[in-house]
């Protein structure tokens, strides 16, 4: 899995240090999964520069949500929805392995979020909640989003979202979800 700790952002030093470890992941015939909160240009810049090994990538995108608000409060300055899954869809039409992550959930229900992107994955839809919600410290204006996302991992949610998803073939639950369910 490269990168291990954080996203392939659009700036020019981080791309070309993270190309010089791909560059050497993959020479060495690695199969790598490239994770991030994708940005269009990168992603077409990792497709156009190691076309030669699409064999060996497999990209993994995290999108947790498709409104973009959610996004911008819960992941600032990275990618909205729409480069994200424009992204996707770019890695899916250039014949490359795709998966994508929804951890964690934004959404209270993240199946209209999955439906959505399905046609563009062609390996696993991994779906994860929020594990740490602070309790303290937290002022009026974001307190709603708070209370949200605690709405989201109550355990007769979790059970809704489980059985609606757990026949999807593509759908794996992350550990922390099926751990909430005694599963």
């Amino acid at each position: 899995m490269f990168p291990s700790s954080h996203d392939i952002i659009d700036d020019p030093k981080i791309i070309s240090a993270c190309f010089k470890v791909l560059t050497k992941l993959l020479q060495a015939e690695n199969e790598v999964l490239v994770t991030s909160k994708p940005n269009l240009h990168v992603t077409q810049e990792i497709i156009d520069q190691f076309s030669e090994h699409q064999d060996q990538i497999q990209f993994r995108f995290t999108i947790t949500s498709n409104d973009d608000r959610l996004l911008s409060f819960w992941e600032p300055n990275a990618p909205r929805y729409e480069e994200r899954k424009e992204s996707l869809i770019l890695a899916f039409k250039e014949g490359y392995k795709t998966s994508v992550s929804v951890e964690p959930f934004l959404d209270k229900d993240p199946e209209n979020l999955i439906k959505e992107l399905d046609p563009y994955i062609t390996e696993s839809i991994w779906v994860g909640p929020m594990n740490y919600i602070s309790l303290k410290n937290v002022s009026k204006q974001d307190e709603p989003y708070y209370i949200n996302v605690r709405e989201n991992i109550e355990i007769s949610n979790l059970i809704k979202i489980y059985d609606n998803l757990k026949d999807i073939e593509k759908i794996r639950f992350k550990d922390s979800f099926l751990n909430k369910l005694n599963i």
